[in-house]
């Protein structure tokens, strides 16, 4: 385990859009294959979501897989996608678990603050009151949520990987992966920050600029929507791929796989 610069989270990113570069249409075939493969399952009331929670953590060493053949020089396949489910399944699917319990633990908490607007929202996708002090409350437990949220996303960042790829059971995974993650809170958090521009700032002055060019034309609509395919179709691709770049970064006396 490494302690990196803080800088070092601004080049995780870096490399995750040189990842993407390396074969930008097979990652952007296995983003939008992984999305629609989601959605579809998500759509399932209750299971659909615990199924998505639970194999989250066997994606995300797919996705750990895939940089790691394009970083030995091999051609990413769509194959890949499912490359996660074939190591050490059961601890994974702990993990999965773990993670869906904790999911659930932050929305019971936010009722607190909205009387579980947010909980009933995101698990039964019902709609929100739209009066002003339902509005409030929401987004106090929002931003309650995701203070609870970032402990936990410390603690799954490397967990999944170590449980594929070091043999680590969970609970060891997850103890490493927290406090690897908090030796390198600089570097996360300028990690974060640049990452929260390119998904946010970045595509809010580049709409507002279509806007502003493309005023009173028709063609706007459609402008606007292929600058948001493009963000999605890029940005998803070396945000996964990011996620690699930190593991190789953080445990870099560690092999890969």
């Amino acid at each position: 385990m490494v302690v990196v610069p803080p800088a070092n989270g601004w080049r995780w990113l870096q490399r995750g859009f040189g990842f993407f570069q390396r074969a930008p249409l097979a990652w952007i075939l296995v983003a939008v294959s992984y999305w629609m493969l989601v959605s579809v399952v998500g759509l399932v009331p209750y299971v659909g979501l615990v199924a998505v929670m639970m194999a989250t953590p066997a994606f995300a060493v797919s996705f750990m897989a895939m940089c790691r053949e394009l970083e030995r020089g091999r051609p990413l396949e769509p194959k890949l996608l499912f490359a996660g489910f074939r190591l050490r399944p059961g601890a994974l699917a702990a993990l999965g678990g773990a993670y869906l319990l904790a999911i659930v633990g932050i929305l019971v908490a936010s009722r607190l603050f909205d009387d579980g607007l947010l909980m009933r929202w995101m698990l039964a996708g019902k709609a929100v009151p739209r009066d002003e002090a339902s509005a409030g409350a929401m987004a106090t437990a929002a931003a309650a949520a995701f203070v609870l949220f970032v402990p936990v996303i410390m603690a799954f960042w490397f967990a999944p990987v170590l449980v594929a790829w070091h043999g680590m059971p969970a609970p060891k995974a997850l103890f490493f992966s927290f406090f690897a993650s908090l030796r390198n809170w600089r570097a996360f958090l300028v990690y974060g920050i640049a990452a929260a521009l390119l998904a946010g700032v970045a595509p809010g002055v580049a709409f507002a600029l279509l806007a502003v060019a493309a005023r009173g034309s028709q063609a706007a609509g459609g402008m606007m929507s292929v600058v948001a395919l493009a963000v999605v179709v890029v940005l998803l691709p070396t945000l996964y791929a990011s996620f690699y770049a930190s593991y190789r970064d953080v445990f870099a006396d560690q092999p890969a796989g």
